[in-house]
């Protein structure tokens, strides 16, 4: 089965974030086997900048502790491509005006990723407003969709399906202070037809069930999960019982 095809499943699904320079190997290989006993659906490999050449290692030892949980690369730029992953979120940041980030970049690692062997994704992205600037924002230098703007936030995401991408994907962004509000997630999932992800500030499982339930299709989890591994299990009870 293709990755976008498990995503477009009707079950609640989870992935979790991980940052490779955030993460030392021994914690790599506990969480991969946490994930595996937890039924995490995907891993998400990225960050905003990677310093420390750990994007190949972490892959492999994810690969090599949950071998039946897809890695998917959530690239920060158009350099982090690992042919050890499985798929690639091809992003377009369609809330930003910034055209690198709408076209620019994926000229250059478009050839790169023909090659590679992945299944490429493309993702429409979206920042959403979460109370303070994000490593995202000030890496795009694009402003984020207002948290009170439902009707812009809608526009936007059917532009993107209207233009052929695959995903929708809100994101508030990491250490985000504020989720994406619940009433923006229903307007958005109610105007499309393809997958909707949502990541950023979900610090509880009773939040991310809440999330799930107003209409988010997948739930990203990453800072909740490197502050207390232990919430691993009760956040993807809590995602995936919201069949």
């Amino acid at each position: 089965m293709s990755i976008y095809t498990s995503f477009s499943k009707p079950a609640k699904k989870i992935a979790v974030l991980i940052d490779p320079d955030k993460v030392v190997d021994d914690a790599i290989d506990l969480l991969a086997k946490d994930a595996s006993i937890a039924k995490v659906d995907y891993f998400f490999v990225g960050g905003s900048l990677l310093t420390n050449n750990n994007l190949d290692s972490c892959i492999k030892l994810l690969k090599k502790n949950a071998p039946h949980i897809p890695v998917v690369l959530f690239p920060g730029n158009s350099y982090q491509i690992s042919s050890n992953a499985d798929g690639f979120l091809f992003l377009s940041l369609i809330s930003g005006r910034n055209a690198e980030m709408l076209i620019g970049r994926h000229v250059i690692s478009a050839p790169y990723l023909k090659l590679s062997g992945l299944e490429i994704i493309s993702t429409g992205y979206m920042l959403i407003e979460s109370g303070r600037p994000t490593s995202v924002s000030f890496m795009s230098n694009s402003m984020p969709i207002p948290s009170d703007k439902n009707d812009i936030a809608m526009c936007t995401a059917m532009a993107g399906e209207m233009l052929g991408l695959k995903l929708i994907f809100m994101d508030a962004g990491s250490g985000a202070l504020q989720h994406v509000p619940e009433s923006m997630i229903t307007s958005v999932k109610k105007s499309i037809d393809v997958p909707l992800i949502v990541g950023g500030g979900i610090r509880t499982p009773q939040l991310a069930a809440q999330l799930a339930k107003a209409g988010a299709d997948i739930i990203v989890i990453g800072n909740a999960i490197e502050k207390d591994p232990s919430l691993l299990a009760q956040f993807a009870d809590a995602v995936h019982n919201c069949q």
